[in-house]
């Protein structure tokens, strides 16, 4: 063999070598994220990103912003000529090619709409150059109710379309029952402030008329002042909007709550408060402390002043509210020294057994305080006969979806 050979076969195994090395290097690197992954890895991917895209919309319910919103990522999920999406009586969006199928879209599926059964249908189109000869349409149900149909076009039939058709319809029909949840929570909460704002509302504006009145000739500067404050509270007890509210802005109403209440007991009543600036911003549910304050004036100081032995050293009644920063969580404390409650009632109000106006009050404010923060964040109550009642809460300085407004 020659030099010339020797030297060209010796550059020839030394590519090989270094290839073999690099491609090893390659194969036994572990696998990061930024790798492209398989074909099965990456369509994966891509249809649970498309079905991610197209579920906020649906969880607004079915209307056609919604459908509008949705219905590209819905048939790139099937991956069919056009789709459409009709509630009971219209055509909601159709989405791709053969605009002019749609307004035969109801016609065809009349029968889905009263028995609720998915139906496949030839599309009858008199146009040649039409793609869409074969459509499937599926049911959208919600609690056995047909909200509306998913109807996917084809150029022919195929029964893997209408299953997969079958599975996107029922994704969908999820979406529907997430959002009709959310509407039903919403007006459970609409239910419990109407309750509370029932409950508080005959008892408290008569009497605070009544103070107001009385200094109306004696002393006129007051009574304007104590209107005010009725206004104001009042404004912000029955407003129409927000589900959540400020710490700042619930004190301001208790504080505003609490000066009409001295007007009518004067010295009988010594409020005390101590708040922490840094845990004025903290977002909680609406008309959440407020209800706390009045059952401590309602059943703690009026309670004992039609039974006046229940102060036998002449006291005056104390409420004293405290907000403070415990870290990641605000801690309020409501406290009061009046006539306080049977541990055992206190337990049945809290099961929800009890009807008074008292379990009206705690129960909803426990209640709304588990559901939006979760079990940990219901109300600590400490009390007992004689023994004045001691109220705690722990409020999360952040919680997705709780702002105040």
């Amino acid at each position: 063999m020659t030099g010339a050979a020797i030297a060209v076969l010796t550059v020839l195994v030394a590519l090989l070598l270094g290839t073999g090395f690099l491609l090893g290097r390659r194969t036994a690197r572990p696998v990061r994220p930024s790798d492209v992954g398989t074909p099965v890895e990456h369509a994966t991917f891509e249809t649970l990103h498309t079905a991610s895209l197209a579920a906020p919309p649906l969880r607004a319910g079915l209307t056609e912003e919604s459908a509008r919103r949705s219905a590209r990522r819905l048939r790139s999920l099937l991956g069919t000529d056009a789709l459409c999406l009709t509630d009971r009586e219209r055509v909601l969006v159709w989405d791709g090619a053969g605009h002019h199928h749609g307004k035969d879209v109801m016609g065809h599926i009349e029968e889905l709409l009263e028995g609720g059964r998915g139906a496949a249908f030839d599309s009858g189109c008199a146009d040649l150059d039409c793609p869409l000869r074969w459509a499937v349409a599926v049911p959208l149900t919600v609690e056995n109710r047909v909200l509306g149909a998913l109807v996917a076009y084809a150029p022919r039939e195929s029964a893997v379309l209408a299953r997969a058709a079958g599975e996107v319809a029922r994704w969908v029909c999820v979406q529907l029952e997430l959002a009709e949840l959310d509407r039903s929570r919403t007006q459970l909460i609409e239910a419990e402030i109407k309750a509370l704002r029932a409950q508080i509302s005959p008892h408290f504006i008569f009497n605070s008329l009544a103070a107001i009145a009385s200094f109306v000739r004696t002393d006129p500067e007051q009574a304007r002042e104590l209107l005010l404050e009725f206004a104001d509270f009042t404004r912000y007890s029955f407003r129409r909007h927000g589900e959540f509210t400020t710490l700042a802005d619930e004190l301001h109403s208790i504080d505003q709550y609490l000066a009409l209440v001295r007007a009518r007991f004067g010295k009988r009543l010594s409020v005390t408060l101590q708040v922490a600036p840094e845990v004025l911003p903290v977002a909680l549910p609406f008309l959440c402390l407020q209800p706390l304050v009045e059952n401590a004036v309602k059943h703690g100081l009026e309670g004992a002043v039609t039974v006046p032995r229940a102060r036998a050293d002449g006291a005056p009644f104390r409420i004293t509210i405290s907000a403070l920063d415990a870290g990641s969580e605000a801690e309020v404390v409501i406290e009061d020294n009046g006539s306080g409650m049977d541990p055992d009632r206190l337990r049945r109000i809290l099961r929800g057994e009890a009807t008074t106006s008292t379990g009206i009050g705690l129960l909803n404010v426990d209640e709304r305080l588990r559901q939006v923060y979760g079990d940990g964040y219901g109300l600590v109550i400490e009390t007992g006969l004689g023994a004045g009642m001691k109220i705690t809460l722990r409020l999360p300085k952040y919680r997705a979806g709780v702002h105040g407004s």
